[in-house]
């Protein structure tokens, strides 16, 4: 069944394909923030260090102003269907849960100590926003009642205006040296022994297809001038590595060091 059979009007259509396309962005940004944790962790602590407080200020830039806008703009509609009135009410749930988890980020005393919650956050993420693509978007899509794009509209005008869900202004806070699109604009100052440390790696065989462009775009976000991450893809990433230089113009050196067959292997080094 395509989207348009899923809507009742044309612009829903388009309007379902852009939210979706938005949480997988938004999912991807976390994977690979919550990867290039993981691994550093166990290679660079200070690296990790800087990638947790990262991690912590992409969620209060982006993942918890998309909830709180959604609460205000898109679940009040499906709530008054009786059909998801449940489903939403359990979703507003689990916004508390990511709430909670990245209070939890927010407050712990180092990097390994946040891994855990930083994977319990990715995963939970995955399944909210699948529910979201699966179930609330399609039902408000084919609803005639309902216009779908006048209410992702509204809830993107309420993040992007920093209202969230409440009116008041929300919390804008960015880790050093990256705007409100995640684009760098300083260079960190450098941590001694870094040169020395082993690179971070991100495996994208790992993670969901739909979601790996995007999750090397939240990893690359995480890396500071004068270092590198190391990428493993299951094939030549020619496609990503143009959108990584449209994005980021001059930015990023590439250096393969393996060539396949079972994998591709690029030093990505910022420079």
């Amino acid at each position: 069944m395509s989207t348009l059979n899923l809507a009742s009007a044309p612009e829903d259509a388009a309007a379902l394909e852009g939210a979706e396309a938005h949480h997988a962005r938004l999912a991807g940004e976390l994977a690979g923030r919550v990867k290039m944790l993981l691994t550093a962790v166990d290679r660079d602590p200070t690296a990790a260090e800087r990638i947790h407080a990262g991690l912590v200020a992409f969620c209060d830039r982006s993942l918890l102003p998309h909830a709180a806008a959604e609460e205000a703009a898109l679940y009040p509609a499906a709530h008054a269907m009786f059909e998801a009135r449940l489903l939403i009410e359990s979703l507003i749930g689990e916004h508390r849960c990511l709430t909670t988890l990245v209070d939890t980020l927010r407050t712990a005393p180092g990097p390994a100590d946040a891994a855990a919650d930083a994977r319990a956050l990715q995963v939970l993420f995955e399944e909210h926003v699948a529910k979201e693509n699966g179930l609330v978007l399609p039902l408000l899509a084919m609803t005639p009642e309902v216009s779908l794009t006048a209410l992702l509209a509204d809830m993107h005008h309420r993040i992007a205006n920093g209202t969230g869900g409440s009116g008041a202004p929300q919390d804008q806070s960015n880790e050093k040296g990256h705007d409100m699109r995640g684009q760098r604009t300083d260079e960190p100052g450098g941590c001694g022994g870094a040169e020395e440390a082993a690179e971070p790696e991100l495996d994208v065989r790992e993670v969901p297809h739909a979601l790996r462009h995007a999750a090397v775009f939240g990893a690359l976000d995480a890396v500071p001038a004068g270092t590198a991450v190391v990428l493993i893809a299951p094939h030549d990433p020619l496609p990503l590595l143009a959108q990584i230089e449209q994005r980021n113009p001059g930015v990023f050196a590439v250096e393969y060091l393996e060539s396949g067959p079972q994998a591709w292997r690029l030093r990505l080094s910022h420079r």
